[in-house]
């Protein structure tokens, strides 16, 4: 992956496409630059064709530095970078399998070594309009102790940070990967399987 964050974030944006987990202009994508701005997304791009030209460059307050208008969803990018100042990269995309079970109720289960190291846990909110105040709000206060890296934003997606752009997607794969094991561990009949959470210990101190 290329050392550019705008770059890492271009090959992002394709590589989710490719894997089912946004389709059209759904999802945006963010990194924070050096100087405390944030590069997102512009407004109605697609990810599988992102330049470099279609990101806003936004001030933590939203005022616009340079670039297109960004994505309507440039509040919940903002927000969590001010709550979690260790945040270097913001993915929101609407992966399916975490949809369906968060909405049908069930909780994903982290089942193998990579689920529970990568993501360990995720935050959740209820449905907010696209864009809104309390989305941004909700989904930050979800993240902000630390406790989580990933928040399902409930019948809408996922929004997941890390401490570098790759950081972040590996989240993001492993947390899909997570829903779809724990859907097929469900047709099964199983409710119960997880990584053993003493190994989990094991690796955090390795």
């Amino acid at each position: 992956m290329s050392t550019d964050p705008i770059q890492e974030l271009i090959q992002v944006g394709a590589d989710a496409v490719r894997q089912g987990l946004v389709l059209a202009s759904g999802g945006n994508l963010s990194v924070r630059l050096p100087d405390g701005t944030v590069a997102v997304t512009g407004k109605g791009t697609w990810l599988n064709s992102l330049t470099a030209d279609q990101f806003a460059v936004l001030n933590l307050d939203g005022s616009r530095v340079s670039g297109p208008a960004p994505s309507s969803e440039w509040k919940l990018h903002t927000r969590v970078y001010e709550a979690r100042p260790d945040a270097q990269a913001v993915i929101h995309i609407h992966p399916q399998f975490t949809l369906l079970l968060t909405a049908l109720g069930h909780k994903i289960r982290f089942i193998t070594q990579d689920h529970a190291y990568y993501v360990g846990s995720y935050g959740y909110t209820k449905y907010y309009t696209n864009g809104s105040d309390e989305l941004a709000d909700t989904a930050a206060d979800q993240l902000r102790d630390g406790t989580h890296d990933v928040v399902v934003l409930g019948n809408h997606g996922i929004c997941v940070l890390g401490d570098s752009v790759t950081s972040a997607y590996r989240k993001t794969l492993n947390m899909e990967e997570a829903a779809k094991l724990t859907y097929h561990a469900l047709l099964l009949g199983d409710r119960e399987t997880t990584f053993p959470p003493a190994e989990l210990d094991k690796l955090k101190h390795a």
